[in-house]
């Protein structure tokens, strides 16, 4: 859109190959850029859904009336001041964006790092961190003085230091687990302790979160696959489809998982009903047993597919009896062995990283997926 844009309206334009603007991002997890109007930077951000939203720090977007944000290919998206959602409280901001071309990043399911453990942080270029702990650290606004509790500290030597420097662009860069790739705090630097040759981070952390930014953190799970220790729901439903699309027979219709190859089948009344009752129970495994040409495997199939759509998606692994073997301790071991496949695959594929530690997970437990059917 050109010219001037409303109170809470969203510019979006490409810049024509050739005509400067600031230089590409570093190498690693595509992130956001922002400026101000007169192109000086302000700081650093990245998508964290589908829906454009970005994340970064308050002091990035403090006392400005628009924004300018460089995405991918040069993209940028000029926002004005209604478009932001700031959390001074946590020093940290939600800027709403269009068009910006970059991936949404994980973002962390545990409680954070632990003291000692390594992470990666974007401050002028990717660099490595070690976490010490925590500490109470204080954020001067344009609104005032906010205390801010348990912030990440992070060794990170004179280079880093020096690129964490206050009005140095760092601010709002994400802090990435170094093993899985998902975010577990956003760089401050503004923040404030008695240490000064350490920097800062506001970590991320389900349930100690207001509002708005809780809610960022339910839709990034459901939605921006993360695996290993940070394994959420939308990366068990991206390892039971793929499961499932690895095991469905051929000429059983894939939907969810692939492309229809047969005609819809004919609905079975006994086999939805036992079906409704299985999920309308507390059990976590449905055995499925019939003669050859019964229908299991297409039943299967069909209830596989309605739990992985609509606003709610629940995870369905397919277990065939051929998975099970005579030492296995439980299901749960089968269980293991197809998500590794899975996990494999989507490795594979170019999946994010964690995925080695998948194994760490414990299957069937309610924290990582119920549902399973063996059939």
């Amino acid at each position: 859109m050109g010219g001037a844009a409303s109170p809470g309206e969203v510019a979006v334009r490409q810049t024509p190959p050739g005509a400067g603007g600031p230089p590409p991002a570093p190498a690693g997890p595509a992130l956001v850029r922002i400026h101000d109007l007169a192109g000086r930077p302000r700081g650093t951000g990245f998508v964290a859904d589908h829906h454009g939203t970005v994340v970064t720090s308050h002091e990035a977007v403090d006392g400005l009336p628009r924004l300018v944000l460089h995405g991918a290919r040069d993209r940028r998206c000029t926002v004005t001041a209604d478009a932001v959602i700031p959390l001074p409280g946590l020093d940290l901001a939600l800027v709403r964006t269009e068009g910006l071309g970059l991936a949404p990043l994980p973002l962390t399911a545990g409680d954070g790092p632990t003291a000692g453990s390594y992470v990666r942080i974007a401050a002028d270029g990717w660099r490595e961190a070690r976490v010490l702990g925590t500490a109470d650290v204080t954020y001067t606004s344009t609104e005032g003085f906010h205390f801010i509790g348990d912030a990440l500290e992070l060794a990170v030597g004179t280079l880093g230091r020096d690129a964490l420097r206050l009005g140095g662009g760092a601010a709002g860069g994400p802090v990435l687990d170094a093993t899985t790739g998902a975010v577990v705090g956003v760089l401050g630097t503004a923040l404030r302790s008695g240490h000064s040759d350490l920097g800062f981070a506001v970590p991320l952390r389900p349930g100690h979160v207001p509002g708005p930014l809780a809610e960022l953190l339910a839709e990034n799970a459901a939605t921006v696959p993360a695996y290993g220790t940070d394994l959420n729901l939308a990366g068990v439903l991206e390892l039971t489809a793929t499961s499932v699309g690895q095991d469905r027979p051929a000429g059983v219709p894939a939907g969810r998982t692939g492309t229809v190859l047969a005609p819809p089948p004919v609905e079975r009344a006994v086999a939805v009903r036992e079906f409704a009752d299985f999920l309308d129970s507390p059990a976590y495994v449905l055995a499925l047993v019939g003669a050859p040409g019964s229908g299991r495997t297409t039943e299967l199939a069909a209830l596989a597919d309605r739990r992985g759509r609509g606003p709610r998606p629940a995870p369905t692994l397919w277990l065939r009896g051929a998975d099970l073997r005579d030492d296995d301790a439980s299901v749960a071991d089968a269980a293991g062995r197809a998500l590794g496949r899975a996990a494999r695959v989507v490795a594979a594929s170019g999946g994010p990283g964690g995925l080695n530690g998948f194994g760490g997970v414990r299957v069937g437990s309610p924290g990582v997926g119920a549902g399973a059917g063996a059939g």
